[in-house]
């Protein structure tokens, strides 16, 4: 098996195991995927309770989507990562029963901290915002049994 396969089916396992823990994004139905080793793609369709007063979605979701996808994408070498910082930038509205998807790509990774773009689309391919995530590598294995 090539290195870069094994490197994805790292990834992949980090993510299954990390899912089956997420509670916040199974229950706001964000499906996850990893088409490539620290990147990620999370997707989600936006329902009536994620609208705000202004008839558009509650720029929390978005955050929450990009967020999530940040996550997979930085937690693919089993070593726990969390957040350090991210920004976001919304381009256009967000109506209920669009159906967002969020790409992460990794821009950096050092021995310790990482940088990831994410971009957020709508159904229509429409970018609807932009996010970028620093994280930082904690000195723990994701894989391990007693974590």
């Amino acid at each position: 098996m090539a290195d870069d396969e094994k490197k994805l089916l790292l990834a992949r396992a980090c993510a299954e195991k990390m899912y089956a823990a997420d509670l916040a994004s199974r229950e706001l139905g964000i499906d996850v995927s990893i088409p490539a080793t620290g990147n990620a793609e999370a997707a989600m369709t936006i329902t009536p309770e994620m609208i705000n007063g202004h008839d558009v979605c509650h720029g929390g979701y978005v955050f929450t989507l990009a967020d999530t996808a940040f996550a997979f994408a930085c937690n693919a070498y089993d070593q726990v990562t969390v957040a350090a910082g991210a920004t976001v930038e919304f381009l256009a509205p967000v109506r209920v029963g669009d159906r967002l998807l969020a790409r992460a790509q990794e821009r950096y990774r050092g021995r310790r901290s990482g940088a990831y773009d994410v971009e957020i689309t709508n159904q229509d391919d429409l970018l609807v915002a932009l996010f970028r995530g620093r994280s930082i590598a904690l000195d723990r294995r994701m894989l391990d049994d007693e974590s």
